[in-house]
């Protein structure tokens, strides 16, 4: 008898355990991340000049493959975030605060939770007036553009749903140290297959609780310059390739997010050109890769969602047209970069606003007490070339053009893997 009341009590007790475990997973789920997910095209509906070299002044003479912008929204238990890729160069720091301000009232997201990076493709239209702009296209690409992020930021943050996110590591070495070494002994604009190189390839899905893949984010380092000046066609250049690769994989459905990691000082195996032969093969390689690591990434719910703002600002340095001994270089007053640190599970993503050379990206990453961290150029901002103390006295394109004297290399870094350790 009292065997049988004992084993009574012992089942009443398991199941009360278990409900207990049931309500505190429960719980659990209805306190993850939502995400929403939304995806445009941005090809401009006319001929418009492009971005990316001085020499080509004309409007664009075609459309050879579309531009698209992409939006990541994140609800948080306490922020919400949203990061939106664009197939473009880059934006001046005046017009992404001037979006950004845009894009808040559009999404109910607050300015300083929201991430804005372009691809740094040398294929697409400028967002930016200049004086050779003599047919005055851009102005109106401009308002086209506008129109379209705006409208693509509030449409992700209509349905968000319960994810969850996994991240997997990968490598393809479809990209070179473009600084030579040439006879006469400058560095040049080329290919170094002895320089330092980042070939990692990260990626990041994102699946709703029924396993549905909705969004992939892909982070790899290399410069858009596929294409070249001689192209007048308007190309998504690898990113764009990458992204189509993916999809036929992955589904159409599922938004698939390109960004660029520090590669001031990396370029494409292949171009610049204009064979697309060329620029569709550098895209293949980045989706063959990307599609292998997706096939075996686990993923797990997102639990929290941070975010981290910081300006720095460094002596200033008027770009030459020719290589100058340190002494030699000009002052000019003092640049900022932008620094801008998401942390959303285990994924670190570190903006920064210009083109961080790879050195100091690696630098970053392997600091990083998380394993995925990656580093995005061209975010929130355009500060000019990033250069590492080193490459001072060799000179070179980066050296001559960057708005910053030697020193920023160990402060930035520094401050990237302070605030990571914040989270």
């Amino acid at each position: 008898m009292k065997k049988t009341v004992l084993s009574f009590i012992f089942s009443v007790l398991i199941l009360a355990l278990s409900s207990i475990v049931y309500c505190q997973n429960k719980s659990t789920d209805n306190s993850v991340v939502k995400m929403g997910v939304s995806q445009v095209n941005i090809t401009p509906p006319a001929p418009t000049v492009m971005a990316g070299y001085a020499g080509r002044t004309e409007p664009s003479t075609g459309i050879h493959d579309s531009l698209y912008a992409s939006a990541l929204y994140f609800s948080g238990e306490k922020i919400k975030a949203l990061i939106l890729t664009i197939d473009l160069l880059s934006f001046t720091t005046a017009f992404v605060d001037e979006l950004k301000a845009d894009l808040s009232k559009a999404s109910g997201v607050s300015a300083e939770n929201i991430m804005i990076t372009t691809v740094h493709n040398h294929g697409a239209p400028s967002p930016r007036s200049t004086d050779s702009d003599a047919t005055n296209t851009v102005p109106a690409y401009v308002k086209f553009l506008k129109e379209r992020l705006i409208a693509l930021s509030a449409a992700a943050t209509k349905n968000p749903v319960p994810v969850k996110m996994g991240i997997s590591k990968g490598e393809c070495k479809m990209n070179i140290n473009r600084r030579a070494l040439a006879a006469n002994g400058s560095i040049i604009l080329g290919r170094n297959p002895e320089g330092p190189c980042d070939h990692d390839l990260v990626v990041t899905r994102f699946d709703d609780l029924n396993n549905k893949t909705i969004a992939v984010l892909v982070n790899w380092p290399c410069h858009g310059t596929v294409s070249g000046q001689d192209n007048t066609l308007v190309t998504g250049d690898w990113p764009g390739a990458a992204a189509r690769h993916i999809k036929k994989n992955i589904g159409n459905n599922v938004v698939v997010a390109v960004t660029a990691g520090a590669s001031g000082d990396i370029n494409p195996l292949y171009g610049p050109g204009k064979n697309f032969t060329e620029i569709e093969a550098v895209g293949f390689h980045v989706a063959m890769e990307a599609n292998r690591i997706l096939a075996d990434v686990k993923t797990y719910p997102l639990k929290e969602v941070q975010t981290a703002n910081y300006i720095m600002p460094f002596p200033g340095k008027k770009p030459a047209s020719a290589d100058l001994t340190v002494d030699k270089m000009e002052p000019a007053p003092d640049g900022e970069i932008r620094l801008t640190v998401f942390k959303i599970g285990d994924l670190v993503i570190s903006g920064v606003s210009g083109e961080l050379v790879n050195e100091i990206g690696m630098d970053i990453k392997n600091r990083s007490p998380y394993s995925g961290t990656i580093v995005v150029t061209h975010c929130n901002g355009s500060s000019g070339y990033i250069c590492t103390d080193k490459m001072f006295p060799e000179g070179g394109y980066e050296v001559r053009v960057t708005k910053f004297m030697p020193g920023v290399e160990k402060k930035l870094a520094d401050k990237y893997i302070d605030i990571i350790h914040q989270f």
